[in-house]
């Protein structure tokens, strides 16, 4: 008998033991997941002269683009398989309980559960991912409180405008000092390393120019009301506290990217502009457009590669995660040229003609989406090869994989994407789409207030 239980105590002791040191590993690794979304193939951050004034002549842009290609990365599948591992990290989290109000969103996990958010705002420059996750804004500066919501004169700005702020040579952390709507009278010309963080403001920058990020690298655009867009232009506007110039006619986007890198455009509400919502142009790269909701616009909502032979878009790295593409949507939800597109995540409940289109032997990679097409049934296919034989698109690279297609929705792949013949360090599968209503919900500019969580 003694003997029986001396191994029944043993037995009992390691048990114990196993258990222990399983949840001390799930705990670790729990943690270790909210610094994995920066730390993994951390880049050298370079400043690009400001040269947003400039005219925009054929030498000055392959300039940019030249100092573009050293951020552009060299193996686009080793940030998929990063975005996926993020994704998972996030929603094991979820599931050992580490934060009550996680949703499956790594980005949004990574800072909303904290109620003291708006005493660490800057932790917001570490929670991004995929292609624009090196993007730090203004992380490495002081903050610049906005009080004033006038823009009298876009040559000499006042001190406490949301001009004056984008202007400065210094990394800034932008804020707002209570709700305002900005009616810009000429386009909102960006300064390389600035954060305009709307968070616990509710800030409308509407009916006039927007926002044009020409030339620069390092810009965060979070949590702002962007809407009502007009072309402007054919006036002379700042672009920096030592330069001034004249501005052609600008199309109205709601933000315009343009031969820039190490952008992450994050929680906006964008609808009702003249051209574009959210446009990258001319050798642009190294970006992220996540958690945005996108509603009621008539003409391009996502223009992503100048044309069809401005072949230097080749490089151009872009991932759209997270967004909803609501009400009101037509078509162009990303439209691409060129470059590598990860889309992931999204959900795509509107849309009247389809939903993404490319030109010019675009890489589209689709994971995780819903897409719930119109009643339409001439109108039910996602995917739209624009103005290209069937003879040349078969060759270009379009992938499906788990998406969750609706009310009739079908994807149309082609090249590699056709044949599964990719192997992937981890797989996002298909289960991950039946989470894309929760990981979504809160999509767009958030009510966030000071000493509750976001």
């Amino acid at each position: 008998m003694a003997e029986a239980l001396r191994w029944f105590a043993l037995c009992t002791v390691l048990v114990v033991v196993t258990v222990v040191g399983v949840a001390a590993a799930a705990r670790d690794g729990g943690i270790s997941g909210l610094t994995l979304t920066r730390n993994v193939g951390t880049e050298a951050l370079q400043s690009s002269s400001n040269s947003s004034m400039a005219a925009s002549t054929g030498e000055e842009v392959v300039g940019a683009e030249s100092v573009n290609n050293e951020h552009a990365v060299q193996d686009p599948e080793e940030v998929v398989s990063m975005v996926e591992m993020s994704i998972r990290n996030s929603t094991e989290r979820r599931k050992l309980g580490y934060f009550s109000c996680g949703t499956g969103n790594p980005i949004d996990d990574c800072w909303r559960c904290d109620p003291h958010w708006q005493k660490n705002r800057k932790r917001l420059a570490n929670c991004g991912i995929g292609f624009g996750r090196n993007a730090i804004g203004g992380r490495d500066g002081r903050f610049y409180v906005v009080t004033d919501s006038r823009d009298d004169d876009p040559v000499n700005p006042r001190p406490g405008t949301l001009r004056h702020a984008v202007i400065q040579d210094r990394p800034l952390w932008i804020v707002f000092k209570r709700d305002m709507v900005i009616q810009l009278k000429q386009e909102l010309i960006m300064n390389s390393f600035k954060t305009i963080d709307g968070r616990g403001a509710n800030v409308h920058i509407a009916n006039g120019g927007c926002i044009t990020i020409q030339f620069v690298t390092n810009v965060i655009i979070h949590g702002l009301h962007i809407h009502d867009c007009k072309p402007t232009g054919n006036a002379m506007v700042r672009s920096s506290p030592t330069h001034f110039g004249w501005r052609t006619m600008a199309d109205g986007d709601a933000i315009s990217i343009f031969g820039s890198s190490h952008i992450w455009v994050d929680h906006n509400s964008l609808s009702h502009c003249a051209d574009g919502l959210v446009d990258a142009v001319m050798g642009s790269t190294a970006i992220t457009i996540s958690n945005n909701h996108m509603t009621h616009h008539n003409e391009v909502v996502m223009l992503l590669g100048h044309s069809d032979t401005y072949t230097r878009d080749k490089q151009m790295q872009v991932t759209i995660a997270y967004n909803h593409f609501g009400e009101g949507l037509i078509q162009r939800m990303p439209r691409c040229r060129h470059g590598y597109f990860h889309v992931v995540n999204n959900d795509y409940t509107h849309w009247e003609m389809y939903a993404i289109g490319g030109s010019a032997n675009p890489t589209i990679n689709s994971q995780g989406n819903r897409y719930n097409a119109p009643v339409n049934r001439f109108a039910k296919e996602v995917t739209k090869r624009v103005d290209t034989a069937a003879g040349q698109w078969k060759g270009w690279n379009w992938r499906s994989e788990g998406d969750l297609l609706l009310n009739g929705a079908y994807f149309t792949p082609s090249g590699a994407g056709a044949s599964a013949s990719y192997a992937r360090a981890s797989s996002l599968g298909a289960k991950s789409s039946t989470m894309v209503g929760s990981i979504t919900a809160n999509a767009g500019a958030l009510g966030c207030r000071r000493g509750r969580q976001c």
